[in-house]
């Protein structure tokens, strides 16, 4: 792979990975990782505090992959993260991330916090870097049943013991890591738990728990429209990739269709992304990893460019 070196020397890029809630963006963003020597930076309003990791649905260390991961569960659950906090960090990481010529790869469903990075007032983004836009996208209907059967499962792991622990009468759910869906629903719950009997304790815990699939699922509705506003703004080109075949299949079969339809594709898109520059600046260098897949892709680009 070395032999690539060269022909890797492009102006600073960076590949964002947005799209609703409980899409796979965390795993796309580290099978592209796995793919590029990449790094992944959090861009999840929620996930970028400390704790709550079942109701933030934080991606775990296992799951990560030994990929290093920048802005998750650092901030105080207690201050408020805004998206002009999220910009003058991202960039930082950003920067660190380039320094030692590895890929920064963003990902997460705040498009506030995206949008706020790419079209900053003083242009800084703009002016200093590409950058790629993938939209992992899944049917809603088929979404909607996905994330309410994933509130189901984070229950059994632990989501309403992760919520009594930080439970505070007099909290403020409109600050800091207390806004995260999954907090405010359980409020009526753990404040009157220790003194109604069994048959209203089950029946008010089943209203909360729906309530958080309700607030999900329009979280998913908000963030779809968000990303159809963006694609109609100048410099938006945002490749979507359709997941909905993914979420039908089973087993086995849906790991094949992972690949094909989403990991497939997306590798496809960064790879032209970061082998097709147009621009004079050469910055940056990128350098793949040992991918057989990704090394016949790039082969083939190179072989391209030379007739």
């Amino acid at each position: 792979m070395d032999s690539f070196n060269t022909m890797w020397n492009r102006k600073e890029k960076v590949v964002i990975i947005m799209g609703q809630t409980g899409t796979g963006k965390s795993r796309l963003s580290i099978d592209l990782a796995t793919r590029f020597s990449a790094e992944v930076i959090n861009c999840d309003k929620m996930q970028v505090y400390e704790g709550l990791d079942i109701v933030t649905n934080k991606v775990t260390e296992e799951e990560q992959c030994g990929i290093p991961h920048h802005l998750l569960g650092v901030i105080n659950p207690n201050e408020d993260f805004t998206a002009s906090d999220f910009r003058r960090v991202a960039m930082l990481k950003i920067e660190s991330i380039l320094a030692r010529k590895r890929l920064p790869i963003i990902v997460g469903g705040s498009n506030s916090f995206i949008e706020a990075l790419v079209d900053d007032e003083e242009l800084e983004f703009r002016s200093n870097y590409h950058c790629c836009f993938i939209w992992v996208d899944v049917s809603l209907p088929l979404l909607h049943s996905f994330v309410s059967k994933r509130v189901d499962q984070m229950v059994k792991i632990g989501l309403v013991e992760e919520v009594r622990e930080m439970f505070e009468p007099n909290a403020d759910y409109t600050k800091g890591i207390r806004r995260a869906i999954g907090v405010p629903e359980m409020d009526h719950y753990l404040r009157v738990e220790a003194t109604v009997d069994e048959e209203t304790r089950v029946k008010l815990l089943d209203v909360a728990i729906n309530q958080i699939k309700v607030n999900t699922c329009n979280l998913a509705c908000r963030q779809l429209q968000k990303i159809y506003r963006l694609r109609t703004l100048p410099g938006w080109n945002i490749h979507r990739i359709d997941a909905t075949d993914v979420f039908l299949a089973n087993g086995r079969d849906m790991g094949d269709a992972w690949e094909k339809l989403v990991a497939g594709p997306s590798t496809m898109i960064v790879a032209e992304f970061l082998y097709d520059d147009d621009e004079d600046q050469t910055v940056g260098i990128v350098v793949p990893t040992n991918d057989s897949i990704l090394t016949n892709v790039i082969m083939g680009m190179a072989v391209a460019a030379t007739q």
